[in-house]
């Protein structure tokens, strides 16, 4: 498999490290979701590489979806695109891409992981849990997470066992793409920079 990466250069000062961006099940990397965060991040400092998992890349070649690939092939994906960067790599991902991540980063030594909207249990599905290897995890580990993500809310999450290296910062009113109630006053860039600059402080701060 040959894993192709499209990089966001940070503007300004850097902070030193390739933030290696995966997508989420359902949309690309180049998603207006995806670019927006991507370009929020390096805005703040950080490179950049986004690349997609074999069944998104081979849907841009024919236009026809299809599920995720079994969860190996996601992470030999993955690992690929860690294996092609040098330096310091900070595995990260949107929903599945950051699960993958999660489930990658203690295995090939990065310098940390971020999640975007972390799938904590399919909607609807408490039951469904998606953290026993959170439990473990030794490098260290943010979750941006909205407080209406119908994947894992804040009364849910308090009561999970997550290992000491994680760590779950709130969006107020956001959904699982960060989109919040109208009435916050807020939107959903003004959440996607709030995930940016959150995840900008965990990152410089784990590599200091």
């Amino acid at each position: 498999m040959t894993i192709s990466l499209r990089f966001n250069e940070p503007k300004g000062d850097t902070a030193g490290m390739t933030l290696l961006l995966a997508h989420g099940a359902g949309a690309p990397m180049d998603s207006p979701f995806m670019d927006s965060l991507a370009s929020a991040l390096a805005e703040r400092g950080m490179r950049i590489a986004r690349f997609e998992f074999p069944y998104m890349a081979d849907r841009r070649q024919d236009g026809r979806k299809r599920p995720p690939n079994p969860m190996a092939r996601l992470k030999d994906a993955f690992r690929e695109a860690a294996a092609s960067l040098d330096g310091p790599v900070v595995l990260a991902g949107k929903s599945m891409g950051g699960r993958v991540a999660s489930m990658l980063g203690d295995e090939v030594g990065a310098a940390a992981i971020v999640c975007f909207g972390y799938p904590f249990h399919p909607p609807g599905k408490p039951e469904r849990m998606r953290t026993e290897h959170l439990q473990h995890i030794a490098t260290p580990t943010l979750i941006v997470q909205g407080t209406r993500d119908p994947f894992g809310k804040p009364d849910e999450v308090s009561g999970y066992m997550l290992g000491g290296k994680v760590r779950v910062e709130w969006l107020e009113t956001g959904d699982h793409d960060f989109r919040p109630l109208k009435a916050s006053g807020l939107s959903q860039q003004i959440l996607v920079e709030q995930a940016a600059d959150a995840s900008v402080r965990f990152c410089t701060a784990t590599l200091r």
